[in-house]
């Protein structure tokens, strides 16, 4: 694995309100923690990879910062994330938003995408009426149960 993958990861768990991520690939395995003050990282690599990158990397000073509590306006029904991924407001980089604030939305209506594993899976809208709130930042992971919109 290649430190700008490493770093990528970190930015995520960092900006993300996981606290945990670990995967493992055919060339090792990264367990990335966020703390209290730094994210620690360990890297294991296997026997197949090369001698000279295998040695652990310790973990860089990320900061954590604490997960800004989202509070939904107190009218209104929050559709939440059925799944942990990467939250996207449109179907392609360059595609309109499939909704926006104050965009009419009929139950079954796709409102976003979330990337889980490589596979797009579309959120419907589990209400009709009107969004009022987006709290997802396209691009962004996104955690089982994390508010993403606000209908009303």
């Amino acid at each position: 694995m290649d430190l700008r993958k490493l770093k990528t990861l970190i930015d995520l768990v960092s900006e993300s309100n996981i606290s945990e991520l670990e995967i493992t690939e055919t060339e090792g395995k990264v367990r990335i923690v966020k703390g209290g003050v730094a994210a620690p990282v360990q890297y294991v690599q296997t026997m197949a990879a090369s001698a000279a990158a295998a040695a652990p990397i310790a973990g860089p000073a990320v900061a954590a910062e604490p997960a800004a509590a989202v509070t939904p306006a107190a009218t209104g029904h929050v559709v939440k994330s059925p799944m942990v991924g990467t939250f996207y407001r449109s179907s392609s980089p360059g595609a309109a938003a499939f909704v926006e604030i104050g965009s009419q939305v009929k139950e079954g209506d796709t409102v976003c995408i979330i990337e889980a594993m490589k596979i797009l899976n579309e959120i419907e809208a589990d209400k009709s009426g009107t969004v009022t709130q987006i709290l997802g930042d396209n691009g962004q992971a996104v955690e089982y149960g994390q508010p993403l919109f606000v209908i009303e």
